[in-house]
């Protein structure tokens, strides 16, 4: 939080101090989250494979499983969010996009399609390449824009003086 030098108002200075706090109190809750997180896929994993019959997984198992995956993936996305916000007091909307997607794509990668409604899949179809079109416009483009740029600037640029390398004929005489 870059915006954190002392601000003439007591109560503003006061409350930024306050709300750092509790940004920080966030990510270390995160973190044990995370950590529970991991523990929870290894003990689903030994449980499953296990239980006669023993080291397999049926379809529905391995759904269950990369679904646990991906939640923990998504806090991972949101540690990393609270962490960029603690140190730069900005919202990075790549970071947001990047894990809405991940979550838009843990609810379809889980998803029990005989159990739903053909509206829903089609709302959540619409939600996902919102957020694709999204994360497109705002992280690929601008940074393909920028390459464009900088080729340009850099073909439009003089060349640097060359020194010949090989000494002229007349050099010898």
């Amino acid at each position: 939080m870059a915006d954190l030098t002392h601000h003439p108002d007591p109560l503003i200075d006061r409350l930024k101090r306050l709300i750092r706090l509790a940004v920080r109190v966030l990510s270390v809750l995160m973190a044990f989250v995370i950590v529970l997180g991991v523990v929870d896929v290894a003990w689903v994993i030994w449980d499953k494979l296990s239980t006669p019959p023993y080291l397999q997984l049926d379809i529905s198992e391995i759904l269950a499983t990369f679904g646990a995956f991906m939640a923990v993936l998504i806090a991972i996305e949101i540690f990393i969010n609270i962490t960029i916000y603690l140190r730069e007091d900005v919202i990075h909307i790549e970071i947001v996009l990047a894990t809405a997607l991940m979550a838009i794509a843990r609810k379809i990668v889980v998803l029990d399609t005989q159990q739903l409604a053909a509206e829903k899949i089609w709302g959540l179809a619409a939600i996902a390449l919102a957020m694709s079109v999204g994360y497109y416009l705002v992280v690929v483009v601008p940074t393909r824009t920028r390459a464009v740029a900088e080729t340009r600037a850099s073909a439009m640029s003089p060349a640097p003086d060359r020194q010949e390398t090989s000494a002229s004929p007349n050099a010898e005489r």
